[in-house]
């Protein structure tokens, strides 16, 4: 917590004049060249500017770094270095030759990132959470929560190790375990002020800075390919760790085979035992294996609507794929079932794991809403489970999908990016030492542009495609 805070201090302001200005901030190539050649780096230096055209003192700004080739179906983020002085070095790496246009968003200034990050931290009671209990042939509704402010008698469901906790107000006459459903409203509670709010106006979102940048051109150049080793779990990625072109992703750190046919991934997923655990985002790889490999079949998990658990068998090849949604806090307008889940770590205690064993993992967009302390505490808590579950079975492979990008102006207090750029932040930290593989779809739908949290099937079948290079 002290590290985030540091990072992201108060940046109070009295009028949106004195914050960061797209439009008055100024971009240049450094060490322009006439000619670029492929693979090597394009470094811009930004000085940022508020609305009067003053100088920026400090950093902290928002963006987002890409640079794109519409014809090719091309894209790769750049690296967006923060000098915390008002400028910023953005590096692209030339990935493919042709004529290349460079995008700079300034998704949000430093005092608009500060603002979430305050009104973020300050509050559990953006979303409301509405249990079902099951009472013989009726059925009573409670409120539920990650914490409560009420005097009334509670419903403690409580993990003491773990020390996870979620709580109902107890209906009357009703016992707690007949909690059986759970579904949440947003609540109308801001913690951002009226001053605040204008930084995220529509036309003040993602505003893009290099306007008046001509492409360049990337020729071939003789350099020869360096070979590099077949992609493997524990790899350390950098940052961009790769690019599409012609629509496919292409890793930048290792060596891909392609999983094209059917037969190709049925030999790659034979004798698997998949367990994908977390929200939505990972739920989209069940239904793309489904679409891809036609020897899977479906096994109905009884339970209620779309976040039941899911489970794909090919009982010839002894494949079986399950997701299962990560427990409290889930945003979700839908009925959702509280029988059948469980914190991911007592997911991974539950699992022998042995070499065809593969967890995968993805949490995030669920948490935005609330206090980083909870996302924290989770992801510390998954990473002693991974560590146990290594101590018992060391050729189980795990690998961490990151989050997905998403419409930037869709709830920004509650959703924005910025949240879900903190909590990569934070895995990677917690994560650092752990073996394990990472599949970087921030990255990715930053290369895509997708903008949407559940990216199209393409994205997922690249997401995927990597995951077969880790795991065979």
């Amino acid at each position: 917590m002290q590290k985030l805070d540091q990072l992201i201090p108060p940046r109070p302001f009295t009028h949106v004049n004195t914050t960061t200005s797209a439009t008055h901030s100024t971009a240049t190539i450094l060490n322009p060249r006439d000619t670029y050649c492929r693979g090597h780096q394009l470094d811009i230096l930004l000085e940022m500017r508020d609305h009067f055209g003053h100088r920026k003192e400090y950093g902290g700004d928002f963006l987002r770094a890409r640079m794109f080739s519409p014809a090719l179906q091309a894209g790769a983020a750049g690296k967006v270095t923060d000098f915390n002085d008002g400028t910023y070095l953005v590096r692209f790496t030339l990935f493919w030759e042709g004529q290349v246009s460079l995008s700079l968003l300034l998704i949000h200034p430093s005092e608009g990132a500060s603002a979430l990050w305050r009104a973020r931290n300050q509050g559990y009671d953006r979303v409301i959470f509405i249990g079902k209990f099951a009472n013989g042939t009726s059925q009573v509704l409670s409120e539920c929560g990650l914490t409560l402010n009420t005097s009334a008698e509670l419903c403690q469901y409580l993990d003491a190790r773990d020390q996870e906790g979620f709580y109902c107000v107890r209906p009357p006459h009703v016992p707690c375990e007949a909690l059986i459903h759970m579904a949440t409203r947003n609540r109308n509670v801001s913690y951002l002020s009226k001053q605040e709010w204008s930084l995220f106006h529509r036309s003040n979102i993602g505003v893009e800075m290099m306007k008046n940048f001509t492409s360049v051109k990337v020729l071939p150049c003789n350099k020869s390919e360096s070979t590099k080793k077949k992609c493997q779990i524990g790899m350390k990625i950098p940052f961009p760790g790769g690019y599409t072109l012609k629509g496919k992703w292409i890793t930048a750190f290792c060596e891909q085979i392609e999983f094209s046919a059917t037969e190709n991934i049925n030999d790659c997923l034979k004798r698997k035992l998949i367990y994908l655990m977390g929200d939505s985002t990972l739920r989209q790889w069940i239904y793309y294996f489904k679409k891809v490999v036609k020897t899977l079949k479906y096994f109905d998990h009884h339970g209620t609507g779309i976040f039941k658990t899911h489970v794909l068998l090919d009982v010839e090849r002894h494949t079986w794929i399950q997701w299962k949604k990560h427990s409290h806090p889930f945003v979700t307008k839908n009925l959702f079932s509280v029988k059948d889940e469980n914190y991911i770590s007592r997911e991974i205690d539950r699992i022998a794991g042995d070499n065809d064993t593969i967890i995968v993992i993805t949490l995030g967009q669920h948490f935005r809403p609330f206090p980083i302390s909870i996302f924290i505490h989770r992801a510390i808590n998954i990473q002693k489970a991974i560590e146990r579950l290594f101590l018992r079975s060391p050729g189980t492979k795990v690998i961490l999908k990151t989050e997905n990008t998403r419409d930037v102006h869709q709830n920004v207090e509650m959703f924005s990016d910025f949240h879900g750029y903190i909590q990569n932040l934070v895995m990677r930290d917690i994560f650092v030492d752990l073996n394990v593989g990472i599949i970087d779809a921030w990255d990715m739908t930053i290369a895509y542009f997708t903008n949407n949290a559940h990216p199209p099937s393409y994205v997922i079948g690249n997401q995927i495609d990597l995951f077969l290079n880790y795991i065979c």
